[in-house]
């Protein structure tokens, strides 16, 4: 489906990133996984596609909240596996406190990274994306950036921006041939969540009407339809994939 096309995923060592990563290269793209901390989560990520796969997988550290990493990267990217097709911003951080005890540097760490980044990223390949009249742009939004959530006034703020961003960019872009989508997720079983207390899993289970959590895969699924040319006609949305935790 999507065989021979470039998809740099950031956050791609883990959770949904890693999922997105592993669904991208079993759908025939050439994977380049971005991560900032871990080199053996993106090393093993990237020796499964390789290896079990069979597929092209290289790995680039990068903070991509600094504007001038991120264009180091890209421009790896497109030396090592050709002009990027598709940009996956999952990268994302949290620091949470209730308003009060909130410190602005945690507020602004969680704003670069979040959104900064994916700005940084998007400017990088719009432009190349532009050119070539093709590209696919997938934002990974959450629900608490619809909903709200006690304790992440700045994670939610970061959410709730990366749809502004998505549907902003699609207007800027679809002129030329480049789509714009955001994917929001609920409560999704990753490293992120297990660490939560188990009351506090249990109250979130019970706000899900599907009455079970999420897998990474279910949210690389919804990000595979965004990147293939079946949703050709779909820019400036939100998929949200959280079964029914937020309805509208």
């Amino acid at each position: 489906m999507l065989n021979g096309k470039v998809a740099l995923i950031t956050g791609g060592s883990r959770g949904i990133g890693k999922a997105v990563a592993i669904k991208m290269a079993e759908l025939g793209c050439k994977v380049a996984i971005n991560y900032v901390s871990s080199d053996k989560n993106a090393k093993e990520v990237a020796e499964y596609i390789n290896n079990e796969l069979k597929g092209i997988c290289k790995i680039y550290k990068c903070n991509v909240a600094v504007e001038e990493e991120v264009k180091n990267m890209v421009k790896q990217v497109s030396e090592d596996l050709g002009d990027i097709d598709i940009l996956v911003n999952n990268a994302g951080i949290t620091k949470d406190n209730i308003i009060l005890r909130l410190k602005p540097e945690d507020f602004d760490e969680v704003f670069e990274v979040n959104v900064k980044g994916a700005f940084n990223c998007i400017k990088a390949v719009a432009r190349g994306m532009m050119k070539k009249r093709y590209g696919k742009i997938i934002n990974i939004s959450s629900v608490v950036g619809f909903t709200g959530n006690v304790g992440q006034a700045n994670y939610v703020v970061t959410k709730s921006g990366l749809v502004g961003l998505t549907k902003t960019v699609a207007l800027e872009l679809a002129s030329r041939g480049v789509r714009v989508n955001a994917v929001a997720p609920g409560f999704i079983e990753t490293e992120m969540t297990d660490k939560l207390p188990d009351e506090v899993k249990n109250e979130m289970l019970n706000r899900i009407p599907l009455g079970y959590f999420g897998k990474p895969e279910d949210v690389a699924n919804v990000v595979a339809f965004l990147a293939s040319p079946e949703s050709d006609y779909i820019t400036g949305t939100t998929i949200h994939v959280n079964g029914g935790m937020y309805l509208s």
